[in-house]
């Protein structure tokens, strides 16, 4: 089968692996009709060290059961179905609390052990605890939305979650991306009565518009922090969706929450440490956040999906095939594409 290899930053290959195919009886294999690129995705290409066999890459897909274990009860050959980022069993007991992913026998997708989801097919571990049934074919028209389930969207609910997100509140975002305009989706979900989206590139600008942001901020740094606080008497937000992961997104982020608000970051960390701590201290701005449990917010979001209220489809402004991924990371890169979609 094809599938997405990087060797090195900048050094992206399609090329022909071993099929993918049932390693443990809980394991299911699926042909990806549906894959994406992820902005984390784009840290390794930016710097990731040369290597002789290559990283699998791509964590989030739709497609369709080819092959289940015989361990495997819950799925069929035929159905059509959402892989969230993390593999979990469904049944330890942070899955249980709806952390899959810390699940106990869980872990990631997009490395040498289970392979990477830019490709033509998947092996899925955990299967049953894993992949979610979609009531739709796999060329349904909802398809874009649908395939958001597996990051995304997911994402910027978790940092709406985190950051506590509700009725009246006033939200910021930081980070115009893909997580982030799908944080402005969420936050207005929840309630939010003023959603400040930080960025500056007007088509996403647009659309962050579209999903109900209420003020634009593109200033950055301290100006940035001025701006917000202008925009809220003074005293900045309730809520921050911190969806970049640079020291200076995380610093702006704690600056413009106000005293008692809450940051969700959701963006990988660049850093060990977490800049302008002692503010957040002293200001009692809670921290919070992590990678997304997608699996347990798949219910939730679904039917909103199902029924329109939400597009988070209309991040993928860019489709390409396998063999184009090499060109979608670059127009990803260098900010000429919000997200890719991959048709393999």
């Amino acid at each position: 089968m094809r599938a997405t290899l990087l060797y090195g930053a900048g050094e992206v290959r399609v090329e022909t692996v071993p099929d993918a195919e049932i390693v443990e009886s809980t394991d299911a294999v699926i042909t990806v009709t549906n894959a994406c690129i992820c902005g984390s995705d784009l840290w390794p290409y930016k710097s990731m060290e040369p290597s002789e066999i290559g990283r699998p890459m791509g964590h989030e897909a739709v497609g369709v059961v080819e092959a289940v274990g015989a361990d495997v009860h819950t799925l069929k050959i035929g159905d059509v179905v959402v892989m969230p980022f993390a593999y979990s069993d469904g049944s330890c007991v942070f899955c249980h609390e709806g952390l899959h992913t810390s699940c106990l026998h869980g872990g990631f997708f997009g490395n040498a052990d289970v392979g990477g989801a830019q490709a033509e097919a998947q092996r899925v571990p955990q299967a049953d605890g894993t992949l979610f049934v979609l009531p739709a074919g796999k060329d349904d028209a909802l398809m874009r939305s649908l395939l958001t389930l597996s990051d995304v969207m997911g994402t910027g609910h978790h940092a709406a979650v985190a950051a506590r997100v509700g009725p009246g509140k006033t939200v910021a975002v930081v980070g115009d991306g893909a997580v982030g305009l799908c944080g402005v989706i969420a936050a207005k979900r929840l309630g939010a009565e003023q959603i400040i989206i930080m960025g500056r590139h007007a088509d996403r600008i647009t659309l962050a518009k579209e999903f109900g942001a209420t003020d634009v901020v593109s200033e950055r740094g301290a100006e940035a922090v001025e701006r917000v606080k202008e925009l809220t008497g003074g005293y900045g937000v309730h809520a921050v969706l911190e969806c970049v992961g640079l020291d200076q997104s995380m610093e702006t982020a704690i600056g413009i929450a106000r005293p008692g608000g809450a940051v969700g970051r959701v963006g990988v960390p660049q850093s060990e440490t977490i800049p302008a701590s002692r503010p957040a201290f002293f200001e009692n701005i809670t921290i919070s956040g992590g990678p997304a449990p997608a699996r347990a917010y798949i219910e939730e979001l679904l039917p909103d999906i199902l029924d329109g209220r939400i597009e988070p489809g209309r991040v993928f402004d860019r489709v390409v095939g396998l063999d184009e991924v090499p060109n979608g990371y670059r127009a990803m890169d260098e900010r000429e594409a919000i997200k890719v979609m991959v048709e393999p």
